[in-house]
């Protein structure tokens, strides 16, 4: 079977599995198991195939079942009335670590926690503290760092532009990264190359309102190009393919993409734009939470996913490599390099 019809049916099972009073033991992988741990993933709103953290987080969990002889299921939340009852059932099933997705997850996260205290939980792009919950958090203003300096770099207009679901943490950390980069070349080439839709000193600016209004993204984008934005980094999950369709209708418009490689994720009519992508590698997090548990070794200390560990990184320009000069791409390497060195420290009230 393939990931993509695997992906679907587990989906498929996890949505049914929605309306059940409890929560049965699913099926054993079709690996054969090398250890007795199981694991129950829950996804927020934006589902399994959500082309983010929900898709990359499972992905781990499946690369964990092949590398530890785990098994793994996740139920798939469809609305906010799913959250709460889908945590419930994962803790119900009887399994060693429960893995939350999203800020939408955090109080039923810590809910639980609560209650079941000999239960491991790990949670991804929030905080919530806990002696039994591990934060799975990226410090992607890092990577969207370089993200910012390449689109200033590439831009042919002189503006490029920005924006988010909404105004939490783990989306403007990626637009303060962003906005600093640009004004990093700015300040390296006499430039004066403008960001779109992020206020860094407000902490303020262009937001959908939420994550799958594709038709949201679409229009947004539609005004940034309107004011002359030809480089347009959305961090807004669904939402971004939005932008990604707005840039093939204009044409001479590049997407960044966020979380996973767009380039890879997205339908292949969307490839000619996607000029790189701002990575969280959720899944090598994944396959580390899940060994400490099978280590028995697991504990409430944050996963911080930075440059130097590579829990965060820009993916490969593809198609548009040859709008990146070498010189462009030396002085991104060159900057990588000083983050990971500490010469160059990248600031945001979110960084966590």
């Amino acid at each position: 079977m393939s990931r993509r019809k695997h992906l679907l049916v587990v989906a498929a099972l996890g949505a049914a599995s929605v309306a059940l009073a409890g929560c049965a033991t699913a099926p054993p992988a079709s690996t054969e198991a090398a250890s007795d741990v199981c694991a129950r993933m829950v996804t927020n709103s934006g589902g399994l195939e959500d082309r983010s953290f929900n898709q990359s987080s499972w992905e781990g969990l499946q690369q964990a079942e092949e590398e530890y002889g785990i098994e793994a299921a996740a139920l798939v939340s469809t609305g906010e009335t799913d959250l709460a009852p889908n945590v419930q059932q994962a803790v119900d099933s009887g399994c060693d670590l429960i893995v939350t997705v999203g800020w939408e997850l955090a109080e039923a996260t810590a809910d639980q926690a609560a209650k079941n205290p000999d239960v491991s939980f790990a949670i991804v792009d929030e905080v919530v503290k806990a002696d039994n919950v591990k934060p799975v958090v990226f410090d992607t203003a890092q990577a969207s760092f370089l993200a910012g300096y390449l689109a200033a770099g590439v831009s042919k207009t002189g503006v490029v532009a920005t924006f988010g679901g909404g105004n939490q943490p783990p989306v403007t950390l990626f637009m303060d990264g962003f906005v600093d980069g640009v004004a990093k070349y700015n300040a390296v080439h006499g430039t004066q190359v403008r960001a779109l839709g992020w206020d860094k000193a407000t902490q303020d600016g262009a937001f959908t309102g939420d994550f799958e209004d594709i038709n949201k993204g679409k229009v947004l984008t539609e005004g940034f190009i309107d004011q002359g934005a030809d480089v347009v980094l959305p961090v807004a999950g669904q939402v971004g393919e939005g932008a990604a369709a707005a840039a093939i209708e204009r044409g001479g418009v590049s997407v960044i993409w966020v979380d996973s490689d767009g380039y890879e994720t997205l339908p292949a009519e969307f490839h000619p734009v996607i000029l790189t992508s701002v990575l969280k590698n959720t899944q090598q997090a994944m396959v580390e939470i899940v060994g400490d548990v099978v280590d028995d070794a697991f504990t409430s200390d944050a996963y911080v996913g930075t440059l130097e560990n590579g829990g965060v990184e820009i993916a490969p320009y593809h198609d548009l490599a040859s709008l990146v000069t070498p010189e462009l791409d030396g002085e991104i390497e060159g900057l990588r390099q000083a983050i990971i060195a500490g010469d160059l420290v990248v600031e945001s009230p979110s960084t966590p």
